[in-house]
C-alpha cells in the first residue's frame, strides 16, 4: 500500500459518487492537493446499488440547473477520462392515475416551461406509443421529458476518480477516518487507521456514515438509513436499450431498462429505516440486506398492474441496500456552523446519482470561494440544529419522508411523523382553541384554527381547500377588529458589547445607529449584495441590540454573523429563541385590546410605528414592538417563557367583547401578500439583490457608512435590474395559486410566483412574482405596467393585474393606525385614547371599502 501522506489542503472522507464528484471538481478549480480517503474500495457503500436514474426537473430552478450539468458532464466524461459512465439520454415518462396527480404534472410542464426545459404533456395513447408494453386504459394522462436519462453508478465514480486524479488529486482505498482533528473551532486534518493527515479543509461525504464521521468533530449530519428496493427481471421482448425511464407515482414505482430486462423499483408509502447512524456495521462493502418480498408486494404489485407483461417475467435478483435520507427530503450541503472549514456533501434520498455532478460542483466552487455562487439554501446543512440529529426522531421521521418521494407534492403539505417536537409556551392553549398544526424548524405553529366541533385537519387539494374558509375569518377580524398571532418560532437574538453598533452597521443594509426604544427592518446580504438574512433591529440600550428573523433561519443566520461580522471588536451574540414567546395583537382594535391589560399609553404620540419598550401586560412584564408583518395597526409582544401562558389566557379573555379571533399562519401569509411584505427563502434570498425586490429605501445607500454587499448593491442600482418583484391579483376568483406558478406576460414565459394565496380582504388570489425582461434587458417599471400578465394555474391560463406596490392600502395608512370611515374621512386617535371601529348599521363599511380597493386594483389593469 503507498504510504499516507502526512498534509494535503483537502481531505474528502469518502469514495462513492459524491466524493469523487467533489475531488474532480475541486482539482478542475485548481486546488489539486486533495487527498480523499475511502474505508473499503470506490463506490462500495451505497453507489453501487444505486438505480442510477438521472431525472433533470427539480422542485426549484437551482436544483434543476444542478441535475443538467450532471448530464453534460457525464456525457463528456469517457472522452476526457477514457472510462464510460453508462450514461445515456433515453428520455422519462411520468404517467397519472388520478386527476389531483394530472394537475400536478400540468404544473410540473408550467414549470419546466419557466425553466426553459423541454417537456411535453402527452395523452395516454402517446404513452404507449413511447413505452409499447404499458398499460394506458386507467391513465389520465403523462408527460415526456426527452432529456432524461440513466447512468452506470459505479462506471460514473470510476470516470470521476480517474477524472481526479489525472488533475493530481491522491485517492487512498482501505483507509479508515477514525478522528477529525481540530484547533481553535477550526478543522486542522483527520486521524486515520494509516496516520493522521494534516488539511486546511475537510470534506464529509461518507454517504450513510456521514452523520457517525460529523459526530467526531461535534457537527450534526441529520440523516437515517433506510431500506430501499428493486428487482431486475429477466429478458423481455421489445424492451431496448433505449426504452424510456418510467415512472408510475400513484403506483410508488419507477422502472427502467436494463440488458435487455427491467429494473423495477419505487417508494413505498411505508417504508422500513434501518440501523442508526451509530451502529452501522464495518466492514460494509458492495453488501446488501436480506430479501423482503412481503414488504416490496405492494411495489411489485402496482408495477405487474402498469406492465402486464412483469407477470410472466423471471427476477434475475433481488436488491435491497440502505441509502440516507433526510428529514426533509433534501440533501445536504455546505460548511458546517459547528466548525470552521469543514463541509459536509451527504444524505442524498435517492438521488444521488442526478445530483452528483452539479453538487460536487457546487461544493466545490464553496470551499474554493468561501460562499455558494447561487442560492442553495433548501439543501444548506445549516438549515437543521443539534437536535436535529436525535436518533430516534430520525428513525420515526425517515419512514414517512422514503415515502414521500411519489406522493402527491400538495403545496402545503405538512409531515406527521416525529410529532409534536418543539412546543411554545401557548401550544396547550392553542389545541384547546382547536387549532391545526404545521411544523417550521420544528416549531409546532398554529396554522389556522377549526370551529368547534370541526375537525382541524387539513383535506389536501389544488384548489381552495376545507380551512379556508375559516382562514378567511381570521383575516376579516385582523382587518376589521383583532386578532392574535402566537409567533414564538421566531428565531431572536441578542448582539451585546460596546462594539456592537459597529458589527451590525457593518452586517446590516439599513442604519441601525438609533435611539434606544427604535426598530429597523433591514436586510444582510454577501459580497454578491445578495440576501442572506431579513431580520428587524430593536436597539434596546447603547450596547444591546434585538435581532428578530424567521423561523427557519436560526442557524443560518448565526453562522452568518458570527462568520461575516467585523474581526477583533467586542461583541457577543447569544440565541435567545427559546427565551421568549411571540405574540402578535393585530387589528384595528389591538389598541382596546392591549389597553385592557396595561397601563402603558398606546397613542400615536407617546408609542409611534417603529418603537420599542417594556410595558406590563397583567402581572408580566413584556417587551412590547409596533411593528407588523400584516398590513395592520399592531404590537409584537416578547414575553419570556415563565410568563407566556398566562400572558395568552390573559390576551384571550380580554379580546372577548372585542371580535377577537385567535389566528394562524396561513392569514398570516394572505395579510402579508395582500401588502406585498416579502419573506425570506422565496421572495428574499441569495439569488435576489435589494434592486430587484424593490428594497433598496432599506438601503443606507445616502450614507457614507459602509455594509457587507454595498458595493454590489451599487453596481445593480447603477445597471438597473433585469427582473422585478411584482404583486398579482388574479381576476377570476375561483383560481387557486400556492408559489411556483408560471407567469407569463403577452404570451411569454418571464417568471415564477413565489408566493401565493386567497386573499379575503380583496376576495382573489394575491400573489408575489420575479418577472424578468423577456429579452434579457432592464426591465423598467413603464415595461412592467405596459404587458397583459396570465398566470398558468394547473394548466389554465388566468389573467392577473400586476403592480410594484401593494395591492391592498399601498399608502400604509392602516399600519399608522389611520382607518377610513364610511364617509372617507381618515381618523387618528388622540394622544391616550384608542379609537374604535365603526359599530351598528356602519360596521361593514370597512369590508366594502376592501372590495373596492380590489376593483379598482384589477380595473386599473384591464381585468375588471
Amino acid at each position: 500500500m503507498t504510504e499516507l501522506p502526512g498534509r494535503a489542503r483537502v481531505v474528502i472522507i469518502g469514495g462513492g459518487v459524491i466524493g469523487t464528484s467533489v475531488a474532480y471538481h475541486l482539482a478542475q478549480l485548481g486546488w489539486t492537493d486533495v487527498l480523499l480517503l475511502e474505508q473499503g474500495r470506490l463506490s462500495c457503500g451505497t453507489t453501487w446499488h444505486a438505480a442510477g436514474l438521472v431525472g433533470q426537473l427539480r422542485a426549484s430552478e437551482n436544483g434543476t440547473r444542478l441535475v443538467q450539468y450532471s448530464c453534460e458532464l457525464y456525457e463528456r466524461l469517457e472522452a476526457e477520462t477514457g472510462l464510460g459512465t453508462g450514461f445515456r439520454r433515453c428520455g422519462g415518462v411520468t404517467v397519472a392515475r388520478t386527476r389531483d396527480r394530472m394537475t400536478q404534472l400540468r404544473r410540473t410542464a408550467a414549470t419546466a416551461e419557466a425553466y426553459q426545459l423541454e417537456c411535453e404533456l402527452i395523452s395516454p395513447a402517446r404513452a404507449r406509443e413511447l413505452y409499447p408494453i404499458l398499460r394506458d386504459d386507467d391513465l389520465e394522462g403523462a408527460i415526456w421529458l426527452p432529456g432524461d436519462g440513466r447512468a452506470n453508478p459505479a462506471d460514473l465514480t470510476a470516470a470521476l476518480a480517474r477524472g481526479a486524479r489525472d488533475r493530481g488529486v491522491a485517492i487512498r482505498e482501505r483507509t479508515r477516518v477514525t478522528g477529525i482533528l481540530t484547533k481553535d473551532n477550526t478543522v486542522t486534518g483527520v486521524r486515520t487507521d494509516q496516520g493522521d493527515v494534516e488539511a486546511e479543509v475537510v470534506v464529509n461525504c461518507a454517504g450513510q456514515w456521514a452523520k457517525a464521521v460529523g459526530a467526531m468533530c461535534g457537527v450534526t449530519v441529520p440523516l437515517h438509513s433506510a431500506e430501499h428496493f428493486y428487482v431486475v427481471t429477466e429478458q423481455i421482448d421489445g424492451v431496448h436499450r433505449d426504452f424510456p425511464i418510467l415512472r408510475d407515482p400513484d403506483g410508488y414505482t419507477y422502472i427502467k431498462e436494463e440488458v435487455g430486462g427491467l429494473v423495477v423499483g419505487g417508494f413505498e408509502p411505508d417504508a422500513k429505516p434501518w440501523v442508526a447512524p451509530d451502529a452501522l456495521p464495518y466492514p460494509f462493502e458492495f453488501k446488501l440486506l436480506e430479501e423482503d418480498w412481503d414488504h416490496f408486494a405492494i411495489l411489485m404489485d402496482s408495477a405487474v398492474h402498469r406492465i402486464p407483461v412483469l407477470a410472466e417475467t423471471g427476477i434475475k435478483m433481488f436488491y435491497n441496500g440502505p441509502e440516507s435520507f433526510t428529514p426533509d427530503n433534501q440533501f445536504i450541503l455546505g460548511e458546517a456552523a459547528e466548525l470552521r472549514n469543514f463541509f459536509v456533501g451527504a444524505g442524498f434520498n435517492s438521488v444521488g446519482i442526478a445530483s452528483a455532478g452539479g453538487a460536487g460542483r457546487a461544493l466545490a466552487e464553496w470551499i474554493t470561494g468561501g460562499e455558494p455562487g447561487l442560492d442553495l439554501s433548501g439543501v444548506d446543512i445549516r438549515r437543521f440544529a443539534a437536535f436535529n440529529g436525535n436518533n430516534q426522531w430520525l428513525y420515526d421521521r425517515v419512514g414517512e419522508v422514503l415515502g414521500l418521494h411519489y406522493a402527491v407534492p400538495w403545496p402545503n403539505r405538512e409531515l406527521t411523523s416525529a410529532r409534536p417536537f418543539r412546543r411554545s409556551p401557548a401550544y396547550h392553549l392553542l389545541q384547546r382553541a382547536n387549532a391545526s398544526f404545521g411544523s417550521k424548524m420544528g416549531w409546532e405553529r398554529a396554522n389556522f384554527f377549526a370551529p368547534p366541533g370541526q375537525s382541524p385537519d387539513i383535506e389536501y387539494g389544488w384548489g381552495r381547500q376545507n380551512w379556508q374558509p375559516w382562514s378567511d375569518a381570521e383575516q376579516r377580524a385582523a382587518r376589521a377588529s383583532v386578532a392574535l398571532f402566537d409567533q414564538t418560532s421566531f428565531s431572536k437574538y441578542l448582539i451585546t458589547g460596546p462594539d456592537a453598533e459597529r458589527a451590525l452597521q457593518w452586517l446590516c443594509t439599513a442604519d441601525v445607529a438609533v435611539p434606544p426604544g427604535r426598530t429597523v427592518y433591514t436586510g444582510m446580504l454577501n459580497t454578491r449584495g445578495t440576501y442572506e438574512a431579513d431580520v428587524t433591529v430593536t436597539r434596546l440600550s447603547a450596547e444591546e441590540f434585538l435581532l428578530v428573523s424567521s423561523a427557519a433561519s436560526t442557524e443560518r443566520d448565526l453562522d452568518h454573523i458570527t462568520r461575516r461580522r467585523p474581526a477583533g471588536g467586542h461583541a457577543a451574540l447569544v440565541d435567545v429563541t427559546s427565551q421568549y414567546a411571540v405574540y402578535g395583537v393585530m387589528g384595528p382594535r389591538s389598541r382596546d385590546l392591549l389597553g385592557k391589560l396595561s397601563r402603558a399609553d398606546f397613542s400615536d404620540e407617546a408609542f409611534p410605528f417603529g418603537s420599542s419598550r417594556d410595558i406590563d401586560l397583567g402581572y408580566a412584564t413584556v417587551r412590547a414592538t409596533r411593528i407588523t408583518y400584516v398590513g395592520e395597526l399592531g404590537w409584537e409582544l416578547y414575553v419570556p417563557a415563565e410568563f407566556a401562558a398566562g400572558a395568552y389566557e390573559d390576551l384571550t379573555a380580554a379580546g372577548a367583547g372585542l371580535g377577537l379571533a385567535q389566528a394562524g399562519y396561513y392569514a398570516i401569509e394572505s395579510l402579508r401578500l395582500e401588502k406585498a411584505y416579502r419573506a425570506f427563502g422565496r421572495e428574499l434570498t441569495p439569488d435576489y439583490n435589494p434592486a430587484e425586490a424593490g428594497l433598496l429605501f432599506a438601503c443606507k445607500l445616502k450614507t457614507g457608512i459602509g455594509f457587507l454587499g454595498r458595493e454590489a448593491v451599487e453596481r445593480a442600482r447603477a445597471a438597473g435590474p433585469r427582473r422585478r418583484l411584482v404583486s398579482l391579483v388574479l381576476s377570476d376568483p375561483a383560481a387557486m395559486i400556492w408559489g411556483g406558478e408560471l407567469v407569463l406576460r403577452d404570451g411569454v414565459a418571464v417568471g415564477q410566483v413565489t408566493s401565493g394565496a386567497w386573499g379575503a380582504t380583496l376576495g382573489a388570489c394575491v400573489a408575489l412574482a420575479y418577472v424578468r425582461h423577456p429579452a434579457g434587458e432592464v426591465l423598467t417599471p413603464d415595461l412592467v405596467r405596459a404587458g397583459e400578465y396570465q398566470v398558468n394555474v394547473g394548466g389554465r391560463l388566468y389573467p392577473a393585474a400586476v403592480s410594484l406596490r401593494p395591492p391592498f392600502d399601498p399608502a400604509g395608512d392602516r399600519v399608522r393606525g389611520r382607518y377610513l370611515s364610511r364617509t372617507g374621512l381618515v381618523s387618528r386617535p388622540r394622544a391616550g385614547r384608542c379609537a374604535a371601529p365603526p359599530r351598528g348599521p356602519n360596521q361593514h363599511a370597512n369590508q366594502a371599502g376592501y372590495q373596492i380597493i380590489a376593483r379598482a386594483f384589477l380595473q386599473a389593469a384591464g381585468l375588471s
